[in-house]
């Protein structure tokens, strides 16, 4: 028996290892995905307008 005792952590971890991979990989996309690319383009394009800004001005 001390052969399952053994088993049996490495076996638990790669079951909620492979959970975790799979809810993030069916995570990705999906309804979210345009709201998400939505934010990180409007973050960018803010942070690219104040750099423009701060080279206007000579900063």
């Amino acid at each position: 028996m001390d052969y399952v005792s053994a088993l049996v952590p490495p076996v638990v971890m790669a079951v909620f290892f492979t959970g975790l991979i799979v809810t993030i990989v069916k995570t990705q996309g999906g309804a979210n995905k345009a709201k998400e690319d939505a934010v990180v383009d409007a973050v960018l394009a803010r942070a690219e307008g104040a750099r423009q800004a701060s080279r206007d001005t000579g900063a």
